[in-house]
C-alpha cells in the first residue's frame, strides 16, 4: 500500500490491520508523517511534530505487538491532539504567545487513557488562542486552513484537529468543546465529532476555559471511529471531581442496530429560524433518510433554548475572564486582539447574573428533558446555520458585523454545552460553495450509545463519511 492509501484508512481499519500484523505501526506512522510533511505548509494545522520521536513510538509499539499482542483497541494508531492537552515534560502552548514555553508536570487523563488503549501521539495541533473562538482564527500562531478549500475556515476552536483529521494526516484527534468547538470543526471539515455528556470524559490536565461548559472529545472520520475513540477516554476520574460515576456502556454493542422504532425529534423553534437554504435542505433530506430507515419523525417545541444560549454566554465569559484575569492585567499585549476582546467581556457581568445563570441550569435542563425526551429519543438540529465561510469573511478587522456573525455561528451548538447533553456531529453533504455541511444529534444524558447507533445508520445508508478532500 502507498502512503496515501494507508493514510486513507479509517481509524478502526488501520487498528485492525495493525492488530492482524497486516500493517505495522511504523508504516502507519510513516504515512502520517508523509502527509504532514507534504500538506502542513498549505494547511498550517500542525503546531509541532518530531518525526524521530514519532517513529520511535511506532517501533516500540510494533515490538510490544510482536511480543505480547495488541495492548488496546488503538494499538499503534497515529493520533495527534489539540495543543491544550498536557503531557509532563512537553510544551503545551495552547495556541498562545503567553504559553509558548509552558511545560506542565502532569499528563492529562485523556492522554493517559489513549496511551493505555495503545495509541501513538505523533504531533501537537494548532488551535484558536486559548480556545476562545469558533472560526479558527489565530493571530499568534496563524490560522489553520480547510483541506476542502484553503480559502475557508476550519472552524474553532479545535481548528487544527479538524484540518489534520480531514487532511488524512492522522486517524483521529482530541478537540474540546465549550460552545461548539468539536461540532463546529466537524461540520466545517466533513467529520464526525462527539461532545459527550458533561462529566462523561475527564478534563484533568486539559487547559481550562470554562469549568462549567468545557467538554473533552474526539474528531474522527467515521461514526464507528468516533465511538471507539470516545469509549477509550470515557469514565470516572478521581482527579476530576466533575466526572460522573455513571457506568460507561459499550458504544459498539448495538451500533449496527439501526433506527427502526426510534423517535427523532425535529425542533419547531430556534434551530431553523435563521438557517441558510442549502443547509436547511441538506438537513431536511437527512430527516427523510431517517424516516426511510424506520425512525418516527416527531415535531417538538424546544423550551427555554434562547435562555440556554444567553446564560451559557454568561458562564463562558465570566469563567474565562476569571481564569485569565492575572494575565489580562499584567500581559494584555501578549494576547491577540480578538482573544483579548472576547475575554474582557467577562468582566462586565455582575456577580448576580453569573449566579442566576448557574441556578437556572437545572431548571432549564429539566424543562428541556421533559418536553423533548418524553416524545422523542433524540433531537436533530443544524450544527451551524450557514455554509462554511471564508477566512477573509470571518476576519474581525474586515467585518463590521463580526460579533453578530459569531453569535449566529454558535447559536445551535452553545445551548447544549449549557445543558450538558451529549451531541454527535455528523456530515450530510455539501453546500453550494462546495464545503461540507452537517447536523448534530442530541440525546438524553449519558445516552451516547443511541447517538452513535443513529449516526452509524445514517452513515451506512448515505456514505456521508466516504468522501475526502482532494489533497
Amino acid at each position: 500500500m502507498s502512503a496515501d492509501e494507508i493514510a486513507a484508512l479509517s481509524l478502526t481499519d488501520v487498528a485492525a490491520k495493525i492488530a492482524a500484523k497486516e500493517l505495522s505501526a511504523v508504516e502507519a506512522t510513516e504515512a502520517s508523517l508523509d502527509r504532514i510533511a507534504r500538506h502542513n505548509g498549505a494547511l498550517n494545522c500542525v503546531a509541532h511534530v518530531d518525526p524521530d520521536d514519532a517513529l520511535a513510538q511506532a517501533r516500540r509499539s510494533d515490538e510490544v505487538l510482536s511480543k505480547d499482542g495488541p495492548q488496546g483497541p488503538l494499538h499503534g494508531v497515529p493520533l495527534a491532539h489539540k495543543d491544550m492537552y498536557y503531557r509532563a515534560g512537553r510544551v503545551s502552548a495552547c495556541g498562545s504567545k503567553i504559553r509558548t514555553d509552558y511545560v506542565p508536570d502532569i499528563t492529562s487523563t485523556a492522554l493517559k487513557k489513549l496511551d493505555t488503549a495503545g495509541a501513538l501521539e505523533v504531533a501537537r495541533l494548532q488551535m484558536v488562542e486559548f480556545a476562545t473562538g469558533p472560526t479558527g482564527h489565530n493571530e499568534m500562531a496563524g490560522t489553520p486552513r480547510n483541506p476542502w478549500n484553503t480559502d475557508h475556515i476550519t472552524g474553532g476552536s479545535s481548528s487544527g484537529s479538524g484540518s489534520a483529521v480531514a487532511g488524512r494526516m492522522v486517524y483521529g484527534a482530541l478537540g474540546s468543546d465549550t460552545g461548539g468547538s468539536i461540532r463546529i470543526p466537524a461540520y466545517c471539515n466533513g467529520l464526525v465529532g462527539m461532545k459527550a455528556t458533561y462529566g462523561r470524559v475527564s478534563r484533568y490536565g486539559a487547559m481550562p476555559l470554562s469549568f462549567s461548559l468545557d467538554h473533552v472529545g474526539p474528531l474522527c472520520r467515521t461514526v464507528t471511529d468516533c465511538a471507539v475513540f470516545t469509549q477509550a477516554i470515557a469514565g470516572h476520574d478521581p482527579d476530576d471531581p466533575t466526572t460522573s460515576r455513571e457506568p460507561v456502556g459499550d458504544y459498539l454493542a448495538d451500533i449496527e442496530g439501526g433506527v427502526t422504532g426510534l423517535r427523532l425529534g425535529v425542533p419547531s423553534n430556534h434551530f431553523f429560524d435563521d438557517v441558510d437554504d442549502d443547509v436547511r435542505e441538506a438537513i431536511e433530506a437527512s430527516i427523510e433518510v431517517f424516516r426511510k430507515l424506520g425512525a418516527e419523525i416527531v415535531e417538538v417545541e424546544v423550551p427555554g433554548i434562547k435562555h440556554g444560549f444567553a446564560l451559557g454566554e454568561v458562564l463562558g465569559r465570566v469563567e474565562a475572564a476569571t481564569y485569565h484575569s492575572t494575565w489580562l492585567r499584567e500581559r494584555p499585549e501578549d494576547y491577540g486582539t480578538q482573544t483579548r476582546n472576547r475575554l474582557m467581556q467577562g468582566f462586565y457581568y455582575p456577580g448576580t447574573r453569573y449566579i442566576e445563570a448557574l441556578n437556572m441550569r437545572g431548571q432549564l435542563l429539566s424543562g428541556f428533558t421533559d418536553a423533548v425526551f418524553s416524545v422523542a429519543d433524540m433531537l436533530i438540529a443544524p450544527s451551524v446555520p450557514m455554509a462554511v465561510p471564508t477566512i477573509a469573511e470571518t476576519d474581525m478587522s474586515a467585518n463590521q458585523g463580526f460579533l453578530d456573525m459569531i453569535a449566529r455561528f454558535g447559536s445551535c451548538t452553545r445551548p447544549f454545552n449549557f445543558l450538558g447533553l451529549p451531541a454527535l456531529g455528523v456530515p450530510c453533504g455539501f453546500t453550494g460553495n462546495g464545503l461540507p455541511t452537517g447536523f448534530q444529534i442530541v440525546g438524553r444524558s449519558f445516552d451516547e450509545a443511541t447517538l452513535f447507533r443513529a449516526g452509524r445508520a445514517f452513515e451506512r445508508e448515505t456514505g456521508c463519511t466516504d468522501k475526502a478532500p482532494a489533497i
